[in-house]
């Protein structure tokens, strides 16, 4: 892989004694769509929290179009996250400032929009995730939980992200509504051409939007390849993982 769009070299990092990422080294191309599986507590988080600069690791390298990241200073990091964009777990959205102004907080001040010019983009963002503008003025908790999700999908494409991270986008919502977000994922995509990170427990999550699916266990990761070939990868930890079976190499 000659140009990745992100690069990870042997990244690690600890909490005091216990070590949640040791070693971790990946490469994504442009464009692409990598799912990262793994159980509970495995790090999933971390590592992208660590790609995005939310958090520093103790070693190791982060690259995104070939340039090291890794270091970067505040005034620099900004500038880096105006390429991405971050679907929360539990859409962190903001309980006291409507859906226009949830949609809209990083970007209107990125690109010092008019009202006129933010409410445009806002109901631009709210199609894209198949919402209507009446919702423009209501507030979160007037939302359903589906709902709720797919604002926060359009809040994270707002900026036309070129990379876009998705934490657990699916989780708690019921297999129709995981369905739609899952589609709606795979249709924003495609429409930015971003490069995408969804890390994930949900199999069938994974099948819909993958390019490339890595499993992560006890910090490292254990496997990577195409979805195709993960029910044949050999290896017994990814075996009882995608089977959900109670027996093996993973402790319940």
């Amino acid at each position: 892989m000659s140009n990745p769009k992100i690069r990870v070299e042997n990244l690690t990092k600890a909490f005091g004694d216990h070590k949640v990422l040791n070693g971790v080294s990946f490469s994504l191309e442009q464009k692409k769509s990598l799912v990262v599986l793994g159980g509970s507590g495995t790090g999933k988080s971390v590592l992208i929290k660590n790609i995005i600069g939310l958090m520093k690791p103790d070693a190791g390298k982060i690259f995104i179009d070939g340039l090291d990241v890794t270091n970067f200073r505040d005034k620099e990091r900004f500038s880096l996250m105006s390429k991405m964009g971050f679907l929360f777990q539990g859409g962190a959205l903001f309980d006291s400032l409507n859906i226009e102004d949830n949609i809209t907080f990083y970007t209107a001040r990125l690109w010092k929009l008019s009202n006129s010019d933010k409410k445009d983009l806002a109901v631009k963002k709210l199609r894209s995730v198949g919402l209507d503008e009446r919702i423009l003025k209501l507030f979160p908790s007037e939302l359903s939980g589906g709902m709720q999700k797919r604002v926060s999908l359009a809040r994270a494409i707002c900026a036309d992200p070129e990379i876009i991270f998705f934490d657990e986008p699916t989780t708690g919502l019921d297999p129709i509504m995981s369905n739609v977000i899952n589609e709606l994922i795979i249709k924003v995509k495609e429409e930015l051409g971003a490069t995408t990170i969804t890390i994930t427990h949900d199999m069938s999550s994974a099948f819909m939007i993958a390019d490339v699916i890595s499993m992560l266990y006890k910090g490292e990761i254990l496997w990577s390849g195409n979805k195709k070939e993960i029910k044949n990868s050999g290896n017994e930890v990814v075996d009882q993982f995608i089977s959900g079976k109670t027996m093996g190499p993973i402790l319940v």
